[in-house]
Formats: structure tokens, C-alpha cells, sequence
């Protein structure tokens, strides 16, 4: 079994920064690839970024490329997605994933409870 667990989450002005992690801890993550995802209300879930643990090569989806920034602590077990100049449209329950890899929830098998990022103008 693995457990992730996000922080980081809150509210944050139109424009600004905010930083989520998400801590892993179970099994060795070095063979997965961490995935976060975003929910917003009434909306599907949404792959946001993804990071290959084992070699750090890094995945956006258009929405967040050039803003957000996915990296991995492998000391800590940590996975991080930086967020800046957010806008609106980012306002969304933030989950990180644990899996194979790709655009896909289906192909992650370990989820956090997720984290909430409330964006205002």
C-alpha cells in the first residue's frame, strides 16, 4: 500500500503563488509516476502534471505549462507542484496520484485526499 497526503492548499489572489506538496510514505515510490490532478465543481477530473520519479522528466497539461512546476524531493518522498500567476479557472480540489503514468486517472492507482485552491480576483 502507498498513502499520499497533499498540503498546501488555500486561498490565493488572482496573480499569485502557491506551493503543494504531497508526501508519500508505504510503498517505494521510485518505480511510479507522481500525477496531479484538479477537480473543480461540476467538472470532470483533470490531469494537471506529471513527474517520473526515478528520472525526473517532467509532463503538462496546456492549461498550466509555463505556470506550474511539478519536482520531486526523492530524500523526502515529496512530490511539489508550484503554482504561479494562477487565475480563476485554477480553483479546484488538487489531488496527487500515484501510478503508471499519463493524461489518465485511471492509470494511477494511489490517490490523496486532496487539497483545496481557492483563486479570487
Amino acid at each position: 500500500q502507498m498513502q499520499l497526503v497533499e498540503n498546501g492548499g488555500g486561498a490565493v489572489q488572482a496573480g499569485g503563488s502557491l506551493r503543494l506538496s504531497c508526501t508519500t510514505s508505504g510503498r517505494p515510490f521510485i518505480s511510479h509516476v507522481m500525477g496531479w490532478f484538479r477537480q473543480a465543481p461540476g467538472k470532470e477530473r483533470e490531469w494537471v502534471a506529471s513527474i517520473n520519479w526515478r528520472f525526473g522528466s517532467t509532463d503538462y497539461a496546456d492549461s498550466t505549462k509555463g505556470r506550474f512546476t511539478i519536482s520531486r524531493d526523492s530524500a523526502t518522498n515529496t512530490g511539489y507542484l508550484q503554482m504561479n500567476d494562477v487565475n480563476a479557472e485554477d480553483t479546484a480540489v488538487y489531488y496527487c496520484a500515484a501510478g503508471v503514468g499519463g493524461h489518465s486517472s485511471r492509470r494511477y492507482n494511489y490517490w490523496g485526499r486532496g487539497t483545496q485552491v481557492t483563486v479570487s480576483s
